[in-house]
C-alpha cells in the first residue's frame, strides 16, 4: 500500500504509548499521509497479552489498512457463549456462522500489536522503543516534550501510555473514579483438552464470585477471576500444559472529565479504564485512535471529546451494571441472573439482542 501524498505541510505528531491504541494512531495517520514519531518506554514489544477480544469495529478499522488480513488469518473465531452456575451449563448462546462475519474473535493482544507494528512499518513509519517521555509542557502554539534528555517540539500529541500516562501527570491532570477493594487475578494458559474450546465460557460462583475462561489460540486461554488465582477459582478441571503468565490486579474505574488539553489528547487506557467485563476496552482504545487521527489529518480536533467521551462513559456504567450484577451475594439475586441467561439463550431476539450488546461500540 502506497503512502498517501500528503496535500498540505504535515503537522508534527508524537505519540507516547506503542500499545493498540498507539499504534492504530500511527497506523491511521500514516495511511493518511502523516508520519508521526512514536515512542514506547519498553526496550522491547511487549510479549503479554492483556485484552484478548476484537469486535466488528475494530476489524473494520484495520481494514482501511490491510491490518484485518494477517490477523484474520490468525484470530480464534469465537463459537458462542456458555455459562455456567458454579459447575453446571445453564445457557449456551451461539454466535453465527460463517459466511456471517465473526461478531467476536479472540488473539492475544501482543499478537494485535505484532500485525499493527508491521502495517506501521510497511506504511513508513518506526516505533522507537526504549525511549520514556520524561517531561511535558505546551505553549498556545506547540507541545514541548522531554525525550533523551532533549527538548523536542510537536503540533500534537497523542498520549496513549496507559492508566498510569505519564503524559497525563506530566500535564497535572486528574484521573477520576476508584478503585475496588479486591484482588482479581488473570492467568494464561495452554490446555489442549479443554472442553468447547472455540466458546467463551463464564462461571458464576458461590460469595459473588465470579470467573470466566476466553480462547486465544487453539489450545490457550485466558482466564480472569475477582479471586487472586484465576486458575484456582474454575469449579472444573482444566489439565493446564503450560502457564504463560499469572498474576494479580486492581481493578480500577476512571475516565479523565475531558480527552484534549491544549494540542494534547488522551486516548485509550489513558482517558478511560473499566472492568474487564464485555472486554471493550482495547476496543475503545483503537477507535478513539482512529477518530483521532481523522482529525489531525483533517486539522481540528476540537470535536475529539465530544465524539468519544460519551462512548467510554456507556460503556463504564454498562460494564459496571453487569459487574454489580453478576458478583451479587444475595440467592435471589443469583436465581434472578441465571433465570435470565436461560431465557436468552431459549429466546432468539433476546439472544440477538445480547450479541448486539456486547459487540457494538
Amino acid at each position: 500500500m502506497k503512502r498517501a501524498r500528503p496535500t498540505r505541510t504535515d503537522p508534527r505528531v508524537l505519540i507516547v504509548g506503542a500499545g493498540p491504541t498507539g499504534l492504530t494512531a500511527g497506523v491511521e495517520l500514516a495511511r493518511l499521509g502523516i508520519i508521526p514519531r512514536l515512542i514506547e518506554k519498553r526496550e522491547t514489544a511487549s510479549g503479554f497479552s492483556r485484552a484478548v477480544g476484537l469486535l466488528p469495529a475494530s476489524m473494520e478499522i484495520f481494514a482501511r489498512s490491510g491490518t484485518d488480513a494477517p490477523i484474520l488469518a490468525e484470530a480464534i473465531r469465537f463459537r458462542g457463549i456458555l455459562f455456567h452456575r458454579d459447575a453446571r451449563p445453564v445457557a449456551r448462546i451461539p454466535l453465527p456462522d460463517p459466511p456471517a462475519p465473526p461478531p467476536l474473535l479472540g488473539l492475544p493482544q501482543d499478537r494485535t500489536e505484532h500485525h499493527l507494528a508491521e502495517t506501521f512499518r510497511r506504511l513508513g513509519g518506526a516505533v522507537d522503543h526504549a525511549t520514556p517521555l520524561t517531561g511535558l509542557r505546551q505553549t498556545e502554539t506547540e507541545v514541548i516534550a522531554e525525550i533523551d534528555g532533549q527538548e523536542h517540539r510537536f503540533d500534537h500529541v497523542i498520549a496513549a501510555d496507559g492508566v498510569h500516562s505519564t503524559a497525563r501527570i506530566a500535564l497535572g491532570l486528574d484521573f477520576p473514579g476508584f478503585d475496588l477493594d479486591q484482588d482479581w487475578s488473570i492467568a494464561d494458559v495452554e490446555a489442549p483438552d479443554w472442553p468447547d474450546p472455540g466458546w467463551f465460557q463464564g462461571f458464576l460462583l458461590d460469595q459473588g464470585r465470579i470467573a470466566v475462561v476466553v480462547p486465544l489460540e487453539a489450545a490457550r486461554f485466558r482466564i480472569i477471576a475477582d479471586t487472586p488465582d484465576a486458575l484456582a477459582a474454575l469449579p472444573v478441571d482444566m489439565p493446564v500444559t503450560r502457564m504463560h503468565r499469572a498474576g494479580r490486579f486492581t481493578l480500577s474505574i476512571r475516565q479523565m472529565a475531558q480527552y484534549t488539553h491544549g494540542r494534547v489528547a488522551f486516548a485509550g487506557d489513558a482517558a478511560h479504564c473499566h472492568s474487564p467485563i464485555g472486554g471493550r476496552g482495547m476496543n475503545i482504545g483503537i477507535a478513539d485512535a482512529a477518530d483521532l487521527a481523522a482529525r489531525i489529518a483533517q486539522g481540528d480536533i476540537s470535536g475529539y471529546h465530544a465524539a468519544r467521551h460519551p462512548v467510554a462513559k456507556r460503556t463504564i456504567d454498562l460494564t459496571e451494571a453487569a459487574r454489580r450484577r453478576l458478583t451479587a451475594t444475595g440467592a435471589l439475586s443469583r436465581m434472578t441472573i441465571t433465570g435470565a441467561l436461560r431465557m436468552v439463550a431459549l429466546i432468539p431476539p433476546l439472544r440477538r439482542r445480547l450479541i448486539r450488546t456486547l459487540t457494538d461500540i
